[in-house]
Protein backbone atom coordinates (compact mmCIF):
# COMPACT_ATOMS: atom_id res chain seq x y z
CA UNK A 1 0.00 0.00 0.00
CA UNK A 2 2.86 2.38 0.85
CA UNK A 3 4.52 1.73 -2.53
CA UNK A 4 1.24 2.36 -4.33
CA UNK A 5 0.71 5.64 -2.47
CA UNK A 6 4.29 6.70 -3.25
CA UNK A 7 3.77 6.04 -6.96
CA UNK A 8 0.46 7.90 -6.80
CA UNK A 9 2.14 10.87 -5.11
CA UNK A 10 4.86 11.00 -7.77
CA UNK A 11 2.24 10.77 -10.53
CA UNK A 12 0.23 13.62 -9.01
CA UNK A 13 3.33 15.80 -8.80
CA UNK A 14 4.28 15.04 -12.43
CA UNK A 15 0.78 16.07 -13.50
CA UNK A 16 1.10 19.29 -11.49
CA UNK A 17 4.52 19.88 -13.06
CA UNK A 18 3.09 19.39 -16.56
CA UNK A 19 0.24 21.80 -15.86
CA UNK A 20 2.69 24.41 -14.53
CA UNK A 21 4.91 24.13 -17.62
CA UNK A 22 1.93 24.25 -19.99
CA UNK A 23 0.57 27.30 -18.14
CA UNK A 24 3.96 29.04 -18.44
CA UNK A 25 4.16 28.47 -22.19
CA UNK A 26 0.50 29.46 -22.60
CA UNK A 27 1.43 32.85 -21.12
CA UNK A 28 4.05 33.34 -23.84
CA UNK A 29 1.76 31.97 -26.58
CA UNK A 30 -1.25 34.13 -25.73
CA UNK A 31 0.58 37.44 -25.98
CA UNK A 32 2.68 36.38 -28.96
CA UNK A 33 -0.52 35.69 -30.89
CA UNK A 34 -2.11 38.87 -29.52
CA UNK A 35 0.75 40.92 -30.96
CA UNK A 36 0.64 39.11 -34.30
CA UNK A 37 3.83 37.05 -33.97
CA UNK A 38 3.69 33.72 -35.78
CA UNK A 39 4.21 30.74 -33.49
CA UNK A 40 4.83 27.45 -35.35
CA UNK A 41 5.16 25.30 -32.20
CA UNK A 42 3.85 25.04 -28.64
CA UNK A 43 5.42 22.11 -26.83
CA UNK A 44 5.32 20.79 -23.26
CA UNK A 45 8.47 18.78 -22.57
CA UNK A 46 11.62 18.03 -24.55
CA UNK A 47 12.88 15.15 -26.64
CA UNK A 48 10.76 12.93 -28.90
CA UNK A 49 7.20 14.05 -29.56
CA UNK A 50 4.64 11.59 -28.18
CA UNK A 51 1.54 13.53 -29.26
CA UNK A 52 0.81 16.60 -31.38
CA UNK A 53 -2.00 18.29 -33.27
CA UNK A 54 -2.05 21.24 -35.65
CA UNK A 55 -4.55 23.97 -34.85
CA UNK A 56 -4.36 26.80 -37.33
CA UNK A 57 -0.73 27.78 -37.86
CA UNK A 58 0.54 26.25 -34.60
CA UNK A 59 1.49 22.68 -33.73
CA UNK A 60 0.53 21.80 -30.15
CA UNK A 61 2.23 18.81 -28.60
CA UNK A 62 3.63 16.86 -25.66
CA UNK A 63 7.18 15.53 -25.61
CA UNK A 64 8.65 12.61 -23.71
CA UNK A 65 10.81 14.41 -21.12
CA UNK A 66 8.69 16.60 -18.78
CA UNK A 67 11.54 18.90 -17.72
CA UNK A 68 10.38 22.07 -19.43
CA UNK A 69 8.68 23.34 -22.54
CA UNK A 70 8.87 25.99 -25.22
CA UNK A 71 7.09 27.93 -27.91
CA UNK A 72 8.93 28.64 -31.15
CA UNK A 73 8.41 32.16 -32.48
CA UNK A 74 9.55 33.30 -35.92
CA UNK A 75 12.33 35.92 -35.94
CA UNK A 76 13.57 35.86 -32.35
CA UNK A 77 16.80 37.55 -33.54
CA UNK A 78 17.27 40.24 -36.21
CA UNK A 79 19.25 39.55 -39.41
CA UNK A 80 22.93 40.51 -39.54
CA UNK A 81 24.10 43.97 -40.58
CA UNK A 82 24.17 42.82 -44.20
CA UNK A 83 20.50 41.94 -43.96
CA UNK A 84 21.16 38.26 -44.48
CA UNK A 85 19.43 35.68 -42.38
CA UNK A 86 22.15 33.08 -42.70
CA UNK A 87 25.91 33.46 -42.73
CA UNK A 88 28.83 31.11 -42.32
CA UNK A 89 32.08 31.63 -40.46
CA UNK A 90 35.06 29.57 -39.37
CA UNK A 91 34.91 31.28 -35.96
CA UNK A 92 33.12 28.99 -33.48
CA UNK A 93 31.62 31.99 -31.65
CA UNK A 94 30.45 33.56 -34.89
CA UNK A 95 29.05 30.17 -35.88
CA UNK A 96 27.00 30.06 -32.65
CA UNK A 97 25.59 33.50 -33.40
CA UNK A 98 24.64 32.77 -36.98
CA UNK A 99 23.27 29.31 -36.19
CA UNK A 100 20.97 30.91 -33.63
CA UNK A 101 20.01 33.59 -36.15
CA UNK A 102 19.25 30.96 -38.81
CA UNK A 103 17.15 28.91 -36.39
CA UNK A 104 15.08 32.02 -35.62
CA UNK A 105 13.99 32.17 -39.26
CA UNK A 106 13.22 28.50 -39.84
CA UNK A 107 9.87 27.90 -41.55
CA UNK A 108 9.77 31.51 -42.73
CA UNK A 109 6.79 31.88 -45.06
CA UNK A 110 5.62 34.63 -47.42
CA UNK A 111 3.97 37.35 -45.37
CA UNK A 112 5.96 36.57 -42.23
CA UNK A 113 8.15 39.65 -42.74
CA UNK A 114 5.70 41.63 -40.63
CA UNK A 115 5.14 38.86 -38.08
CA UNK A 116 8.67 38.50 -36.73
CA UNK A 117 9.37 38.73 -33.02
CA UNK A 118 12.22 41.21 -33.30
CA UNK A 119 10.10 43.65 -35.35
CA UNK A 120 7.72 44.21 -32.44
CA UNK A 121 8.24 47.22 -30.22
CA UNK A 122 10.41 46.54 -27.17
CA UNK A 123 7.51 46.88 -24.73
CA UNK A 124 5.57 44.21 -26.62
CA UNK A 125 8.56 41.86 -26.55
CA UNK A 126 8.94 42.47 -22.82
CA UNK A 127 5.29 41.52 -22.29
CA UNK A 128 5.60 38.36 -24.40
CA UNK A 129 8.66 37.16 -22.51
CA UNK A 130 7.37 38.25 -19.09
CA UNK A 131 3.98 36.61 -19.61
CA UNK A 132 5.38 33.10 -19.10
CA UNK A 133 7.02 33.64 -15.70
CA UNK A 134 4.15 35.91 -14.65
CA UNK A 135 1.68 33.09 -15.37
CA UNK A 136 3.64 30.92 -12.91
CA UNK A 137 3.59 33.71 -10.33
CA UNK A 138 -0.18 34.10 -10.67
CA UNK A 139 -0.67 30.34 -10.28
CA UNK A 140 1.61 30.27 -7.22
CA UNK A 141 -0.26 33.15 -5.56
CA UNK A 142 -3.71 31.69 -6.30
CA UNK A 143 -2.77 28.24 -4.97
CA UNK A 144 -0.93 29.59 -1.94
CA UNK A 145 -3.62 32.04 -0.84
CA UNK A 146 -6.40 29.51 -1.48
CA UNK A 147 -4.66 26.84 0.60
CA UNK A 148 -3.91 29.29 3.42
CA UNK A 149 -7.51 30.49 3.58
CA UNK A 150 -9.23 27.10 3.23
CA UNK A 151 -6.96 24.39 4.62
CA UNK A 152 -4.82 26.64 6.81
CA UNK A 153 -1.20 26.14 7.82
CA UNK A 154 0.58 24.33 10.63
CA UNK A 155 1.68 27.00 13.09
CA UNK A 156 2.19 27.75 16.76
CA UNK A 157 -1.02 28.64 18.58
CA UNK A 158 -2.01 30.36 21.82
CA UNK A 159 -2.85 26.95 23.32
CA UNK A 160 -0.38 25.67 25.90
CA UNK A 161 1.48 22.56 24.75
CA UNK A 162 3.81 22.03 27.73
CA UNK A 163 4.54 24.01 30.88
CA UNK A 164 8.19 24.33 31.95
CA UNK A 165 9.02 23.24 35.49
CA UNK A 166 11.86 25.71 35.97
CA UNK A 167 13.79 28.59 34.43
CA UNK A 168 16.63 27.49 32.11
CA UNK A 169 18.60 29.83 29.85
CA UNK A 170 18.15 29.17 26.13
CA UNK A 171 21.88 28.68 25.57
CA UNK A 172 22.18 26.09 28.37
CA UNK A 173 23.14 22.61 27.21
CA UNK A 174 20.38 20.92 29.18
CA UNK A 175 16.60 20.54 29.23
CA UNK A 176 16.05 19.15 32.74
CA UNK A 177 15.84 21.10 35.95
CA UNK A 178 18.60 21.06 38.55
CA UNK A 179 18.60 21.82 42.26
CA UNK A 180 18.40 25.55 42.87
CA UNK A 181 16.62 26.39 39.59
CA UNK A 182 13.81 28.92 39.95
CA UNK A 183 10.28 27.70 39.25
CA UNK A 184 8.89 28.85 35.93
CA UNK A 185 6.36 31.72 36.25
CA UNK A 186 3.81 29.74 34.20
CA UNK A 187 3.94 26.79 36.58
CA UNK A 188 3.79 29.05 39.63
CA UNK A 189 0.72 30.78 38.17
CA UNK A 190 -1.10 27.46 37.65
CA UNK A 191 -0.99 27.37 33.85
CA UNK A 192 -1.69 23.88 32.47
CA UNK A 193 -1.28 22.04 29.19
CA UNK A 194 -4.26 22.51 26.82
CA UNK A 195 -5.12 25.90 28.36
CA UNK A 196 -5.92 28.42 25.64
CA UNK A 197 -4.67 31.93 26.43
CA UNK A 198 -7.38 34.26 25.13
CA UNK A 199 -6.27 37.58 26.69
CA UNK A 200 -3.11 39.22 28.08
CA UNK A 201 -3.72 41.95 30.69
CA UNK A 202 -7.31 42.17 29.49
CA UNK A 203 -6.38 42.61 25.81
CA UNK A 204 -7.65 39.80 23.51
CA UNK A 205 -4.87 37.66 22.06
CA UNK A 206 -5.12 37.02 18.31
CA UNK A 207 -2.09 34.83 17.60
CA UNK A 208 1.07 33.35 19.09
CA UNK A 209 3.37 35.98 17.59
CA UNK A 210 1.50 38.81 19.35
CA UNK A 211 1.38 36.90 22.65
CA UNK A 212 5.09 36.17 22.41
CA UNK A 213 5.87 39.87 21.92
CA UNK A 214 3.68 40.83 24.88
CA UNK A 215 5.44 38.36 27.17
CA UNK A 216 8.92 39.42 26.09
CA UNK A 217 8.13 43.12 26.45
CA UNK A 218 7.19 42.86 30.16
CA UNK A 219 10.12 41.43 32.16
CA UNK A 220 9.72 41.74 35.91
CA UNK A 221 6.05 42.72 35.70
CA UNK A 222 2.98 41.06 37.12
CA UNK A 223 0.53 40.20 34.35
CA UNK A 224 -2.94 38.70 34.10
CA UNK A 225 -3.51 35.78 31.74
CA UNK A 226 -7.08 34.96 30.79
CA UNK A 227 -7.27 31.29 29.80
CA UNK A 228 -10.03 29.02 28.59
CA UNK A 229 -10.03 25.68 30.38
CA UNK A 230 -12.78 23.08 30.10
CA UNK A 231 -15.15 25.53 28.43
CA UNK A 232 -14.73 28.15 31.16
CA UNK A 233 -12.57 31.25 31.39
CA UNK A 234 -10.42 32.09 34.39
CA UNK A 235 -7.75 34.68 35.17
CA UNK A 236 -4.26 33.66 36.26
CA UNK A 237 -1.66 36.02 37.68
CA UNK A 238 2.00 35.51 36.76
CA UNK A 239 5.15 37.52 37.49
CA UNK A 240 7.33 37.45 34.40
CA UNK A 241 11.08 37.26 34.94
CA UNK A 242 13.99 38.38 32.77
CA UNK A 243 15.67 35.39 31.15
CA UNK A 244 17.90 34.51 28.21
CA UNK A 245 15.67 33.40 25.32
CA UNK A 246 16.19 32.67 21.63
CA UNK A 247 16.00 35.65 19.30
CA UNK A 248 12.85 35.70 17.16
CA UNK A 249 12.48 36.39 13.46
CA UNK A 250 9.42 38.63 14.01
CA UNK A 251 6.94 35.97 12.87
CA UNK A 252 6.98 33.72 15.92
CA UNK A 253 9.95 31.66 14.77
CA UNK A 254 13.46 31.58 16.23
CA UNK A 255 16.89 32.56 14.94
CA UNK A 256 19.16 29.61 15.60
CA UNK A 257 22.18 30.35 17.78
CA UNK A 258 21.19 33.94 18.66
CA UNK A 259 19.88 34.99 22.08
CA UNK A 260 18.43 38.03 23.85
CA UNK A 261 17.28 38.82 27.40
CA UNK A 262 13.53 39.40 27.65
CA UNK A 263 10.40 38.60 29.63
CA UNK A 264 9.91 34.87 30.28
CA UNK A 265 6.75 32.95 31.21
CA UNK A 266 7.84 29.36 30.66
CA UNK A 267 5.63 27.30 28.39
CA UNK A 268 5.79 25.77 24.92
CA UNK A 269 2.90 26.64 22.58
CA UNK A 270 1.01 23.83 20.90
CA UNK A 271 0.95 23.68 17.11
CA UNK A 272 -2.12 23.24 14.98
CA UNK A 273 -3.66 23.81 11.56
CA UNK A 274 -4.96 27.37 11.54
CA UNK A 275 -6.81 28.93 8.54
CA UNK A 276 -5.47 32.35 7.60
CA UNK A 277 -7.27 35.54 6.58
CA UNK A 278 -6.69 36.99 3.11
CA UNK A 279 -4.34 39.62 4.54
CA UNK A 280 -2.38 37.03 6.52
CA UNK A 281 -2.16 34.81 3.45
CA UNK A 282 -0.82 37.67 1.31
CA UNK A 283 1.70 38.53 4.02
CA UNK A 284 2.89 34.93 4.13
CA UNK A 285 3.13 34.89 0.33
CA UNK A 286 5.31 37.98 0.57
CA UNK A 287 7.56 36.19 3.06
CA UNK A 288 7.70 33.23 0.69
CA UNK A 289 8.76 35.53 -2.16
CA UNK A 290 11.44 37.12 0.01
CA UNK A 291 12.77 33.73 1.07
CA UNK A 292 12.76 32.60 -2.56
CA UNK A 293 14.86 35.58 -3.64
CA UNK A 294 17.30 35.03 -0.77
CA UNK A 295 17.59 31.33 -1.67
CA UNK A 296 18.27 32.19 -5.31
CA UNK A 297 21.00 34.66 -4.33
CA UNK A 298 22.60 32.16 -1.95
CA UNK A 299 22.47 29.31 -4.48
CA UNK A 300 26.19 29.43 -5.48
CA UNK A 301 27.22 29.30 -1.81
CA UNK A 302 25.26 26.05 -1.37
CA UNK A 303 27.09 24.19 -4.16
CA UNK A 304 29.98 22.89 -1.95
CA UNK A 305 27.56 21.39 0.60
CA UNK A 306 25.48 19.95 -2.24
CA UNK A 307 28.60 18.37 -3.77
CA UNK A 308 29.56 16.90 -0.39
CA UNK A 309 26.04 15.50 0.02
CA UNK A 310 26.15 13.94 -3.45
CA UNK A 311 29.71 12.55 -3.48
CA UNK A 312 30.84 12.67 0.15
CA UNK A 313 29.52 11.96 3.60
CA UNK A 314 27.90 15.35 4.11
CA UNK A 315 24.27 15.62 5.23
CA UNK A 316 21.59 16.90 2.86
CA UNK A 317 20.43 20.16 4.40
CA UNK A 318 16.65 20.82 4.54
CA UNK A 319 17.11 24.04 2.52
CA UNK A 320 19.37 22.36 -0.03
CA UNK A 321 18.56 22.99 -3.73
CA UNK A 322 16.18 20.35 -5.04
CA UNK A 323 15.36 19.42 -8.64
CA UNK A 324 12.35 17.90 -10.35
CA UNK A 325 13.34 14.35 -9.34
CA UNK A 326 13.74 15.41 -5.70
CA UNK A 327 10.42 17.25 -5.75
CA UNK A 328 8.70 14.20 -7.27
CA UNK A 329 10.21 12.08 -4.53
CA UNK A 330 8.87 14.48 -1.92
CA UNK A 331 5.49 14.21 -3.62
CA UNK A 332 5.66 10.44 -3.12
CA UNK A 333 6.51 10.90 0.57
CA UNK A 334 3.63 13.33 1.06
CA UNK A 335 1.19 10.68 -0.17
CA UNK A 336 2.37 8.29 2.57
CA UNK A 337 2.27 10.75 5.49
CA UNK A 338 0.09 9.76 8.42
CA UNK A 339 -1.99 12.94 8.30
CA UNK A 340 -5.57 13.68 7.19
CA UNK A 341 -6.20 13.45 3.44
CA UNK A 342 -7.09 17.14 3.33
CA UNK A 343 -3.67 18.05 4.73
CA UNK A 344 -1.92 15.77 2.24
CA UNK A 345 -3.79 17.57 -0.54
CA UNK A 346 -2.85 20.95 0.93
CA UNK A 347 0.81 19.92 1.13
CA UNK A 348 0.74 18.75 -2.50
CA UNK A 349 -0.72 22.06 -3.58
CA UNK A 350 1.90 23.96 -1.58
CA UNK A 351 4.63 21.94 -3.31
CA UNK A 352 3.22 22.90 -6.72
CA UNK A 353 2.90 26.55 -5.61
CA UNK A 354 6.53 26.56 -4.49
CA UNK A 355 7.61 25.05 -7.81
CA UNK A 356 5.75 27.77 -9.74
CA UNK A 357 7.28 30.49 -7.59
CA UNK A 358 10.73 29.03 -8.29
CA UNK A 359 9.97 29.01 -12.04
CA UNK A 360 9.06 32.70 -11.87
CA UNK A 361 12.14 33.77 -9.92
CA UNK A 362 14.56 31.63 -11.91
CA UNK A 363 13.25 32.74 -15.31
CA UNK A 364 13.49 36.40 -14.30
CA UNK A 365 17.28 36.21 -14.03
CA UNK A 366 18.61 38.63 -16.71
CA UNK A 367 20.61 35.91 -18.46
CA UNK A 368 20.14 34.19 -21.81
CA UNK A 369 18.68 31.73 -22.62
CA UNK A 370 16.20 32.53 -19.81
CA UNK A 371 13.18 34.77 -20.36
CA UNK A 372 14.85 37.44 -18.24
CA UNK A 373 17.72 37.62 -20.74
CA UNK A 374 15.35 38.46 -23.60
CA UNK A 375 13.57 40.99 -21.37
CA UNK A 376 16.90 42.65 -20.54
CA UNK A 377 17.76 42.80 -24.25
CA UNK A 378 14.44 44.46 -25.13
CA UNK A 379 14.80 46.99 -22.29
CA UNK A 380 18.35 47.83 -23.39
CA UNK A 381 17.14 48.36 -26.96
CA UNK A 382 14.37 50.66 -25.74
CA UNK A 383 16.84 52.64 -23.62
CA UNK A 384 19.38 53.21 -26.37
CA UNK A 385 16.72 54.03 -28.99
CA UNK A 386 15.09 56.61 -26.71
CA UNK A 387 18.50 58.00 -25.79
CA UNK A 388 19.35 58.35 -29.47
CA UNK A 389 16.06 60.16 -30.01
CA UNK A 390 16.76 62.60 -27.17
CA UNK A 391 20.31 63.23 -28.43
CA UNK A 392 19.01 63.50 -32.03
CA UNK A 393 21.22 60.72 -33.23
CA UNK A 394 20.35 58.07 -35.85
CA UNK A 395 18.17 55.19 -34.68
CA UNK A 396 20.59 52.38 -33.67
CA UNK A 397 18.01 49.78 -34.71
CA UNK A 398 17.16 46.51 -32.95
CA UNK A 399 19.56 45.22 -30.34
CA UNK A 400 21.10 42.02 -31.73
CA UNK A 401 20.53 39.56 -28.88
CA UNK A 402 22.05 36.84 -31.07
CA UNK A 403 25.49 38.30 -30.34
CA UNK A 404 25.07 37.16 -26.76
CA UNK A 405 24.60 33.51 -27.75
CA UNK A 406 28.18 32.49 -26.79
CA UNK A 407 27.42 33.78 -23.28
CA UNK A 408 24.07 31.98 -23.39
CA UNK A 409 25.84 28.69 -24.16
CA UNK A 410 28.14 29.20 -21.19
CA UNK A 411 25.19 29.98 -18.90
CA UNK A 412 23.29 26.98 -20.25
CA UNK A 413 26.35 24.79 -19.63
CA UNK A 414 26.54 25.97 -16.01
CA UNK A 415 22.84 25.33 -15.54
CA UNK A 416 23.16 21.82 -17.00
CA UNK A 417 26.09 20.97 -14.71
CA UNK A 418 24.18 22.29 -11.70
CA UNK A 419 21.07 20.34 -12.73
CA UNK A 420 23.08 17.12 -13.00
CA UNK A 421 24.63 17.74 -9.57
CA UNK A 422 21.20 18.30 -8.02
CA UNK A 423 19.86 15.20 -9.80
CA UNK A 424 22.64 13.02 -8.36
CA UNK A 425 22.08 14.45 -4.87
CA UNK A 426 18.33 13.88 -5.20
CA UNK A 427 18.96 10.21 -6.03
CA UNK A 428 21.75 9.27 -3.59
CA UNK A 429 21.01 11.64 -0.70
CA UNK A 430 17.50 13.11 -1.09
CA UNK A 431 15.81 15.81 0.95
CA UNK A 432 13.27 14.12 3.18
CA UNK A 433 10.18 15.45 4.94
CA UNK A 434 8.83 14.50 8.34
Amino acid sequence: MTTLMTILGIAVFVIGLGISIAWHELGHLSFAKLFGIRVPQYMVGFGPTIWSRHRGETEYGIKAIPLGGYIRMIGMFPPGKDGRIEARSTSPFRGMIEDARAAAFEELQPGDEKRLFYTRKPWKRVIVMFAGPFANLVLAVVIFVSVMMTFGTNMQTTTVGKVSDCVIQASADRSTCEKGDQAAPAKAAGLKAKDEIVAFNGVPVKDWSTLQEDIRANPGKEVTLTVERGGKQLDLTATLIKNQVSKTDGDGGYVQGEYVYAGFLGFTPATGIVPQTFTQSVDRMGDMMENGVESLISLPAKVPALWDAAFGDGPREPDSPMGVVGAARVGGEIATLDIPATQRLATFLMLVAGFNLSLFLFNMLPLLPLDGGHIAGALWESLRRNLAKVLRRPDPGPFDVAKLMPVAYVVAGIFICFTVLVLIADVVNPVRIS
